[in-house]
């Protein structure tokens, strides 16, 4: 079982962005609930989503798997999917996997958020 805090931001045009933030590993055993996590948030909530993986110190496979399958969802709907505050010991995946050239990664919560509303008509 994953441990996922959720909060919403709203930005200052008024759109909606939820902020996921795993806690733990984000591996074979916990990737399929965050996967559904994102679907329903993409699917009820806001199509912007920002996953914070400042608690998150493993990810493999799996775990990018189901950030891709979240990224892909929010492209569908034409909303954005950003990651930030990516673990040191998550973030050698990232790069080995050359997976940082395909998501948008911050260095931190607020700059994840402040690029929203800039680069997405809603």
């Amino acid at each position: 079982m994953i441990h996922i805090d959720q909060k919403t931001h709203t930005t200052q045009d008024g759109t909606t962005v939820i902020i996921l933030a795993p806690v733990g590993r984000l591996d074979i055993t916990t990737a399929w609930q965050f996967r559904l996590k994102l679907q329903e948030c993409i699917s009820k909530l806001s199509r912007h989503v920002v996953v914070n993986l400042s608690q998150v110190n493993f990810i493999d496979s799996s775990g990018l798997t189901s950030l891709v399958a979240g990224m892909r969802d929010a492209d569908k709907v034409k909303g954005s999917f950003r990651i930030c505050n990516v673990h040191p010991e998550a973030k050698l995946v990232f790069e080995v996997t050359m997976m940082d050239s395909v998501f948008a990664i911050f260095e931190t919560e607020e700059q994840a958020l402040e690029v929203v509303p800039r680069t997405i008509a809603t």
